[in-house]
């Protein structure tokens, strides 16, 4: 199964301004578009509760959403059967259950602890990185403090606005 983490950042490493607002105040909104048809035409994403909290995205009968959490009880009377989950396994139990499923594809989409814990267990095959032309000098990136040494090489790169946001995806060299 192919795990794409998906991110959008400013130039200067950012995905979030100074530190608290949601991408969807900033990003473009033609990084908004290509989002939503990445979104539409996965069937399996994962996200931590932090971004779900943010942004909390509903549950439809073709999409299978998985929340990360170290509380997933906090979260029953949300959860919805074979469409929205919620769970503390680790990343590498999740990605197993869903190999044994014969999922093929897992798109990892928000946070960045989630992000990181994915990159330590080495579960990550492609970076898809959006890079909007700001810089805002404060913020979060999207990995939290650890040391971590991952080799990407890019796949490809598409200027997507007059601005020039660019999407960029890397796969990840293991």
């Amino acid at each position: 199964m192919k795990k794409i983490l998906i991110f959008v950042s400013s130039v200067d490493g950012q995905i979030t301004r100074w530190g608290d607002s949601p991408v969807s105040k900033w990003s473009s909104e033609e990084d908004k578009h290509y989002f939503k048809k990445i979104w539409d035409d996965a069937s399996l994403t994962v996200m931590g509760s932090g971004t779900f909290n943010i942004a909390p995205m509903k549950p439809t009968p073709k999409h299978h959403l998985v929340i990360m959490t170290r509380t997933p009880a906090k979260y029953k009377d949300h959860e919805v059967v074979g469409q929205l989950e919620f769970t503390n396994k680790s990343p590498a139990q999740l990605v197993a259950h869903y190999e044994k499923e014969g999922l093929r594809q897992m798109l990892v989409v928000g946070g960045a602890h989630l992000a990181t814990s994915f990159f330590k267990a080495q579960l990550i095959d492609e970076l898809w990185l959006t890079i909007e032309p700001k810089i805002f000098g404060n913020g979060g990136n999207f990995v939290i403090n650890e040391n971590l040494d991952i080799d990407l090489q890019l796949i490809s790169v598409e200027k997507i606005n007059e601005l020039g946001t660019l999407i960029t995806k890397y796969a990840v060299i293991k």
